[in-house]
């Protein structure tokens, strides 16, 4: 079943937010992860968002999401987001079927 991880972010260091950026792609694909959305001005419909950034990202399944999540290239590389954001990653189930 797919998932979706969905980040919302504050970034306090750009510049090591951007190296975590540069890096980032080639590793989400090559554990088969899908970038969705991106957007440092999301629009905010109802409610207060604190946050300056929202990424949204899909995974064929929770297996596949901590594969990507726990492997040494994203470790490697998630220290520069780590230092450089505050925020919350959730995980979340897709719908299966129609309900």
């Amino acid at each position: 079943m797919t998932v979706y991880a969905l980040a919302q972010i504050s970034i306090h260091d750009r510049t090591r937010y951007d190296r975590y950026v540069a890096a980032f792609m080639p590793v989400l694909l090559k554990y088969q992860g899908r970038l969705l959305a991106a957007d440092e001005a999301p629009h905010v419909v109802e409610g207060t968002w604190p946050y300056d950034k929202v990424i949204l990202m899909a995974f064929d399944s929770r297996e596949s999401f901590d594969r990507w999540a726990n492997s040494p290239e994203y470790q490697e590389i998630s220290r520069d987001r780590v230092a450089a954001t505050d925020g919350v990653v959730v995980v979340a189930d897709g719908v299966q079927g129609r309900r």
